[in-house]
């Protein structure tokens, strides 16, 4: 099979993700063998690839939006059939004793592993994942439609209930990728009204499309404060930004894996009983409560597609804010 392989971390120029011919990967009992159809780019995968947060080990195929058919099943597998159309998001697995597993909050397992970091992703024409580790998928969306939601969307609606922003008040957008567009969707149809701030042009653009109520750059200031905010951009400067906007007793929300160093700020920006809150990862949940509103909302994905062995220069675009919303390597006929 063909495999988009990271054997060491370096800036995505230099483009470290190396073609490579691998052999289709054995099963363990509880494994399946997807097919993969299609596998979205996520900004994580670029921290990955440029080491911002390190793999356990090397080499690995990255990719943790992963949509395709079951081929082949373990010998105990039991949940899942082969022809089942899946989904493996960036949760994979967690040890299931701790403490935090017992809580359901398998997010937090310091035993936990995730897709295309601890174990091979969708980077590749086929992939071997834990049978619990797949999610079957609504019928309504196409591959590359439903593959950003597995992330993007399912990661960012973590970040977006953090908030605590409640039908009727104002959330603030900061930067506006794959996963602010999506949650954009989720905030409408929940009557929420949304304030994108984002450096970028065409994503002003995009966001004035998809309905936002305000869009603006970043140091432009909203009509008025919003009552909450979620930070999808991995630049810490937006964090005291984003606090200088909100109303007492508000919450920020902080969206993303990695972010650059928040800078010092004054304390009454966060007085008054405003909140910063991190957004670790997801778990089980969180992803069917996703894949369950967006089959009933039908929230969509803005993307672009890509063959596979284009994946540097996607994430480059990524990396560069190029991109109207979210990319998908689809693999070839």
């Amino acid at each position: 099979m063909k495999a988009m392989v990271l054997n060491s971390c370096q800036s995505i120029e230099q483009e470290p993700l190396k073609l490579t011919e691998r052999k289709i990967p054995p099963l363990q009992h509880h494994q399946v063998l997807i097919e993969v159809n299609a596998c979205g780019v996520c900004r994580t995968d670029l921290h990955t690839v440029e080491g911002e947060i390190i793999p356990p080990s090397l080499p690995i195929i990255p990719g943790h939006e992963v949509v395709g058919r079951i081929v082949k099943r373990g010998a105990k597998v039991h949940q899942k059939n082969i022809g089942d159309r899946v989904g493996v998001p960036w949760f994979y697995s967690s040890c299931g004793e701790c403490s935090y597993c017992r809580q359901n909050r398998e997010n937090l397992c310091s035993r936990a592993r995730y897709t295309g970091f601890n174990v091979d992703g969708g980077y590749a024409e086929f992939m071997a994942a834990h049978e619990k580790s797949c999610y079957l998928l609504p019928d309504n969306y196409q591959d590359m439609e439903i593959a950003p939601l597995l992330c993007g969307g399912v990661v960012g609606y973590r970040a977006f209930r953090l908030s605590d922003i409640k039908p009727g008040q104002i959330l603030g957008l900061y930067g506006f990728g794959s996963s602010a567009h999506i949650i954009l969707q989720v905030a409408k149809f929940l009557q929420i009204t949304t304030f994108v701030f984002t450096r970028s042009s065409p994503h002003r653009h995009q966001a004035e499309l998809l309905g936002a109520d305000w869009v603006g750059p970043p140091q432009q200031p909203p009509p008025e404060l919003h009552h909450s905010a979620v930070v999808f951009t991995p630049a810490g400067e937006s964090v005291p930004l984003a606090l200088s906007n909100t109303r007492k007793g508000g919450i920020v929300s902080l969206g993303g894996i990695y972010m650059s160093d928040i800078p010092s700020f004054k304390y009454n920006l966060l007085w008054e009983e405003r909140q910063v809150r991190s957004t670790a990862n997801s778990t089980p949940q969180d992803v069917n409560d996703f894949l369950n509103f967006a089959r009933t909302h039908k929230i969509t994905s803005v993307v672009e597609t890509f063959p596979l062995d284009s994946a540097n220069q996607v994430l480059t675009k990524v990396k560069h804010s190029q991109l109207p919303a979210g990319a998908v390597l689809v693999m070839d006929d």
